[in-house]
């Protein structure tokens, strides 16, 4: 039994969170959940009660009742209340799930492009504006991640990864949200909310992990064939870890791109036959 309740709470909640915005949609979520058990499980038993109380009987002649007007003004009260309850619960929760905290002592990755973000009405930062920006890209069907670190002349070059986004912990990561072809769904459940990438339009959001961990998720709105493969996963590691790796990445795009330069310098130098039959 000690096994079984956690699996069936876990059938009716989402994961619990792993970021500060994500615990309170959780705990919102489970607030409302245990107001709406509440009252279904008592006005179905007040059903029953009602059934059985005042079941058909033999020679027994039912009360003509045409309305209660005290009790239909106290139910009518009582919804309201509860709605006025849930929607004041709601909006207290909401800046804690929209505007992102502090990171932790971390400024070895964010101060190389701190200068860049910027504020708006659908964009949030930190109150000391620093946070690391990774530019998420959903493409049919694959997420790309684009890490900080482009080239000052051209704006190549940045680091970026497939699949798999690698954050350090106790970092406020911002996210802006892009699609290169069709709609699609950026949702890591642990990470926070859905949020939609859509051809033409930047979507942001933001998350925090405090601890080392692999969350996952999918892309949430069908956006052709190969829907169901286009998986996310988001990998926390220690800063120092998370710099060694995007380090590394950098100097995997380096050599690929030298390597590139020299193919296509080879190909250029070619002449005559060989240009055709080596393109």
């Amino acid at each position: 039994m000690g096994h079984l309740t956690p699996t069936l709470l876990a059938f009716f909640t989402p994961s619990s969170g792993a970021s500060p915005n994500a615990q309170e949609i959780d705990s919102l979520y489970k607030i409302v959940l245990v107001i709406a058990l509440i009252i279904f499980f008592a006005v179905e038993g007040a059903l029953v009660y009602v059934l059985v109380k005042f079941r058909k009987r033999k020679g027994a002649v039912a009360s003509q009742i045409h309305g209660n007007t005290r009790l239909e003004i106290g139910w009518t009260a009582a919804a309201a209340v509860i709605l006025l309850g849930l929607a004041i619960l709601t909006f207290s929760k909401l800046a804690s799930i929209q505007d992102p905290p502090n990171s932790g002592p971390n400024p070895a990755v964010l101060g190389e492009q701190n200068n860049l973000l910027y504020a708006s009405n659908t964009r949030k930062l930190p109150p000391n504006g620093k946070a690391l920006e990774i530019t998420v890209i959903g493409r049919q069907f694959i997420w790309q991640f684009v890490y900080p670190g482009a080239n000052e002349k051209d704006g190549l070059g940045a680091p970026y990864s497939y699949e798999e986004m690698v954050v350090p912990t106790d970092t406020t990561v911002e996210l802006d949200i892009e699609s290169e072809d069709v709609v699609h769904s950026w949702w890591v459940p642990e990470l926070g909310g859905k949020f939609q990438a859509v051809p033409g339009y930047h979507n942001y959001t933001w998350f925090k992990i405090s601890k080392p961990g692999v969350y996952r998720g999918q892309c949430a709105l069908i956006c052709g064939r190969g829907h169901a493969r286009m998986i996310a996963t988001v990998k926390a590691v220690p800063p120092a870890q998370f710099e060694a790796w995007l380090a590394r990445q950098k100097q995997l795009i380096s050599e690929a791109n030298l390597a590139a330069a020299k193919a296509r310098a080879k190909l250029n130098a070619q002449t005559g036959p060989g240009a055709v039959e080596n393109p």
